[in-house]
């Protein structure tokens, strides 16, 4: 048994946000459908980076899924997209708005076919609002959203982050809604709508940047891979030429980091004793912990610090991330055989539940490798419906 292995989701998104969400439920025990255009299927089969002619993106989201075509552009691809509609708990979309109500099947439909069914509709800007109809990216809500004004190096370009966070963070805020939505139909009966904006969530990051600037006018910027409010607490290069990261910057790790590399004798002194003191002379502080990492190998430096109870790590490769023990002794690399790509390792499901876990039951799938078996499972079609649906070029 699985948390979600009665909820049936029909996710006909696209890219990373709305996959990813279908994904989590997925790995929860949902049985999720994903839908895509006959043929080709969805853009990113077809982006970098690849296997072959395959793009790696779909089977990074698509895990736990089975996976339909459907023809969205046909009468009779979107009067079947009703009928699976009907037979849903959950509709995950990210096309951009209005594009779900040229196929017939927006939000007043949906209710009408199905008032338990909850719409989660994910976008740039949300479903309303003067910039609702713009096109959007991950980076594009970073740099409107104020994140990409955080990030890089003091006086430096502004950076996107390493990695696609706005469409993670909008997948997971996705998910919370879709649960939300869930547990207030045990009382209302009905589903609802989830508008998700990538902007939104964007904004949801920023910190304490929202309340600081309103409430003194002072407006964040870059600060490197520092800690905004303690130090020392950032990138420091070691003798082996490797960098860690060492948070010591509160008022009760700094004793801790100081006793430990034998330095005491700033805990004597006024202007590093406190964490406010410390503030004020940020380079002087770094100075003495980079005089200290760069005669340090970065092993000798991680041992000292966790022996005294200091959080560091180094800065480690991809490449090391796959020997690291601690992942590999919590599934964090699960090996699955994906039909055209042969054994794949994906990352593991982070969510652990002690009763009902997550499973992998499904390796990503090719383009409509379970329509027949979906038709089956959900409309109750037997193999002169099925041909019905192949006919009149609905699948």
């Amino acid at each position: 048994m699985q948390a979600l292995n009665n909820l049936k989701v029909l996710d006909l998104s696209r890219y990373i946000a709305g996959p990813n969400c279908g994904m989590i439920l997925g790995d929860m025990g949902a049985d999720v459908i994903k839908v895509e255009s006959p043929g080709r299927g969805e853009e990113t089969r077809l982006l970098s980076p690849k296997i072959g002619d395959h793009g790696i993106y779909t089977l990074v989201y698509n895990r736990n899924k089975r996976a339909m075509t459907l023809n969205f552009r046909s009468a009779e691809g979107q009067a079947l997209l009703r009928e699976l509609v009907a037979k849903a708990d959950v509709v995950i979309e990210n096309f951009r708005p209005g594009t779900l109500e040229k196929m017939g099947c927006g939000w007043d439909t949906i209710r009408e076919i199905n008032e338990r069914a909850t719409l989660v509709r994910i976008s740039g800007y949300g479903q309303t609002g003067p910039w609702s109809d713009k096109p959007c990216f991950d980076a594009i809500a970073q740099a409107g959203g104020g994140l990409m004004e955080l990030t890089g190096e003091k006086g430096g370009e502004p950076l996107p982050a390493g990695t696609f966070i706005i469409d993670y963070v909008t997948s997971l805020y996705a998910c919370i809604g879709v649960m939300s939505a869930i547990e207030a139909r045990h009382t209302t009966g009905k589903g609802q709508l989830v508008d998700l904006a990538m902007l939104d969530c964007s904004i949801s990051l920023l910190m304490t940047a929202i309340p600081e600037f309103a409430l003194t006018g002072r407006e964040l910027t870059r600060c490197g891979s520092r800690d905004r409010y303690s130090t020392p607490a950032c990138n420091f290069k070691c003798a082996d030429d490797r960098w860690v990261h060492i948070n010591a910057g509160s008022d009760a790790l700094f004793p801790r980091f100081a006793r430990a590399t034998g330095m005491d004798y700033l805990l004597e002194d006024s202007r590093y004793a406190t964490n406010a003191a410390r503030l004020e002379r940020i380079p002087e502080v770094e100075g003495f912990v980079s005089e200290w990492t760069s005669v340090t190998p970065s092993d000798k430096v991680i041992d000292v610090m966790t022996e005294a109870g200091v959080p560091c790590a180094r800065i480690d490769t991809i490449g090391e991330i796959f020997q690291n023990d601690q992942l590999r002794e919590r599934g964090q690399f699960m090996k699955v055989e994906n039909q055209a790509y042969g054994e794949l390792t994906l990352a593991g499901i982070p969510i652990r539940l002690s009763e009902t876990p997550g499973t992998l039951r499904h390796a990503p799938p090719v383009v409509g490798q379970h329509t027949d078996e979906v038709l089956r499972d959900w409309l109750g079609c037997d193999e002169t419906g099925i041909r019905k649906y192949r006919e009149t070029q609905a699948v």
